[in-house]
């Protein structure tokens, strides 16, 4: 026993001899979220700071979609009475003024139309001067009543006749008040309607097309209408007579101003619903052509911080606040809208009375990650 407690005692003792007698220094704790900068840095780093400003932030919808032809901009030409082609130099893609000719249309009923119209219109004459001469007799009782209603009826029945022939020549582009006997003629023009260019050519030379067959099919690229996507969460922000601003992608500098006319009311698969827009001016712009479109709204009155000042840290947003003359805290924020270079910062409260960094926080930030790679 009494070697027991000599080996616990030399134990102690050595033990108690192997103590270091240097003490290690802890190192200084530094916060992850707060840079210093060093005389030097300040100098060289260009940083100016203010507190939250208040600003009303235009919020910019960004809509993508096409520029679509309207249906009564896609015009099929057809020949009322038909008839064979005589001549045509139209071809897809080429553009057209409004009264070019198109087509020169030849057929024999052409000229028998013009035929009957002369013959009617020379009853007419005829009968028109035996309806005034019964009249006069029946007034006289020099003849009967049924003399005097059958001239009636035949020169009411001419005078009809040569109305429907009239609005017939009209629809073969005739002029019925220049025709005349030495004016008959065994063709006929069709002419463009409009400004515009030819989408299709369904005929050639020396086809005969029915009244029922489509000659060609005109664009008229006026006026176009913009069909966008819109998704869920902004349909909200839109109504008809907002103002929309369309570009393509290889022409941004070129803008398209237009109105929106109504929103859809039904989703697609993506979750979005179609917006329809008019266009003022569509010039230059090709029907089909993909298109960025955006609609901007004025917001209330928020605080805000130049977009700069806001960055971005592991998918959160910050802004930098100062903590002295060279110190810089990252205190997370929460935006809202953006527009005009400013952003709306949603819980201000958490900087009243605090400096913002404006200018200089991307670089602050890469100051602050360079130090914390280094520990």
């Amino acid at each position: 026993m009494r070697n027991i407690f000599l080996l616990l005692g030399i134990g102690l003792l050595v033990a108690c001899s192997s103590t270091p007698t240097e003490t290690r220094e802890t190192p200084k704790e530094t916060a992850a979220n707060l840079v210093t900068l060093t005389p030097a840095q300040l100098k060289n780093f260009e940083l100016t700071m203010q507190p939250l400003q208040k600003k009303i932030i235009p919020y910019t919808i960004k809509l993508n979609g096409t520029a679509d032809l309207p249906p009564q901009n896609l015009v099929s030409v057809s020949n009322a009475l038909g008839g064979y082609v005589k001549a045509t130099s139209l071809i897809p893609g080429k553009p057209f003024k409004k009264g070019d000719v198109l087509a020169l249309m030849e057929d024999n009923q052409y000229i028998e139309l013009q035929q009957e119209y002369l013959t009617t219109k020379a009853k007419l004459k005829m009968t028109e001067a035996e309806f005034e001469r019964q009249r006069d007799l029946n007034q006289s009782k020099a003849t009967s009543d049924k003399a005097f209603q059958q001239a009636a009826a035949e020169f009411q029945a001419n005078k009809i006749a040569l109305q429907a022939l009239s609005e017939k020549l009209k629809l073969i582009s005739i002029n019925p008040q220049t025709l005349s006997s030495n004016a008959i003629t065994r063709t006929i023009k069709l002419h463009a309607p409009f400004n515009g260019y030819v989408a299709k050519v369904n005929v050639n030379v020396g086809k005969y097309a029915s009244p029922s067959d489509v000659l060609f099919e005109l664009v008229n690229p006026q006026n176009l209408l913009l069909n966008l996507k819109v998704f869920e969460k902004d349909i909200s922000r839109l109504a008809p007579g907002q103002s929309v601003v369309a570009y393509t992608n290889t022409n941004p500098e070129k803008k398209y101003a237009g109105e929106i006319i109504f929103t859809g009311r039904t989703f697609a698969a993506d979750r979005s619903v179609e917006v329809h827009a008019n266009l003022k001016n569509s010039l230059g712009l090709v029907p089909g052509a993909y298109v960025n479109a955006e609609i901007e709204q004025a917001t209330t009155e928020s605080w805000a911080v130049p977009e700069e000042a806001v960055v971005s840290f592991e998918g959160k947003d910050f802004l930098f606040v100062a903590k002295g003359k060279d110190s810089f805290e990252l205190v997370p924020a929460e935006t809202g809208v953006t527009g005009n270079n400013w952003t709306e910062i949603k819980n201000a409260a958490a900087f009243e009375g605090k400096n913002v960094v404006f200018e200089g926080a991307y670089t602050l930030l890469m100051a602050l990650k360079n130090s914390g790679e280094e520990e």
